[in-house]
């Protein structure tokens, strides 16, 4: 079991006085069998009323209003968490998927058909030539073993970007500018994933990162894959590795700009704001 305390700090700073409406927050950890939250705290200047509530992915969300004018909107999350995700090879496919291609149980396919939907339909032959380098039809291969190979293909042959301007690349965009964001690269998989017809989705979170000191971190986004008999099984597209310890999930969606970790808006002067993030992942003992 491993340890971590999150800080995530979120300031928008303003020329003027404006009127602030309802932020939607989603920076409270995804708890499971493998997450547990110790302590959370939430702390928002000026001073707001929230109400939580789990949306239809099961993520919980903050609602978050106000009833004064500011200068300045301040949200600071903090988490502890333990996380047992320390051996995220150890599953067992069902047998009937062990091998692809496979087909899905019906009151499986039920349940998981949004998330086979393949999201742009302009995409589909280029990311199909991409994939076709990879693998054919007909080409004996595991299910896992496929998915690993994309995995691993994505940040072998493109360019990792950060991006500060909001919103996704679609698959056909990333191919063609050959390079991208983690959320660029999660899209890319989870599309190429969904071509496949297995069902994918989008994961926002946060990685922790050892080379950059005791308080490496940030925001991070990956992708999902439904095995049967393993569930929802974690890929990171940006590194080509298998999502474990060092990834903690706070959202899932079906489509990836549905899960922004701060959304809202105020009433003032157009561009009056000016962001500042930080994000802060420190293991713990």
């Amino acid at each position: 079991m491993q340890r971590y305390r999150i800080f995530h700090r979120t300031h928008y700073r303003f020329s003027k006085s404006v009127e602030l409406g309802p932020h939607a927050l989603l920076l409270r950890p995804r708890e499971s069998h493998e997450l547990r939250i110790e302590s959370s705290t939430l702390k928002i200047v000026p001073p707001a009323t929230l109400n939580w509530h789990r949306d239809v992915e099961d993520n919980c969300v903050a609602i978050a209003t106000f009833k004064v004018h500011t200068d300045q909107l301040l949200i600071e999350s903090e988490a502890v968490i333990q996380q047992y995700n320390e051996k995220p090879l150890d599953f067992l496919v069902a047998d009937y998927a062990v091998n692809y291609p496979f087909v899905y149980r019906p009151e499986e396919r039920a349940v998981l058909s949004p998330y086979m939907d393949f999201a742009r339909q302009a995409d589909r032959d280029r990311l199909a030539e991409w994939l076709g380098k990879l693998w054919q039809p007909g080409e004996p291969i595991q299910t896992y073993a496929l998915l690993q190979r994309i995995n691993e293909q994505i940040p072998r042959t493109l360019a990792y970007r950060m991006r500060e301007e909001p919103g996704v690349q679609s698959a056909g965009e990333t191919l063609a500018l050959g390079m991208g964001s983690c959320r660029d690269f999660a899209n890319l998989f989870m599309e190429t994933a969904r071509l496949l017809g297995l069902p994918a989705r989008f994961v926002s979170g946060y990685l922790h990162v050892e080379p950059a000191g005791l308080h490496g971190g940030s925001t991070h986004a990956w992708a999902e894959v439904y095995l049967p008999g393993a569930g929802w099984k974690g890929f990171d597209p940006t590194h080509g590795e298998v999502v474990g310890a060092n990834h903690i999930a706070v959202a899932v969606a079906h489509l990836p700009a549905s899960v922004p970790p701060v959304a809202g808006s105020y009433l003032g002067p157009p561009n009056a704001g000016r962001l500042e993030v930080g994000v802060w992942v420190t293991g713990l003992n």
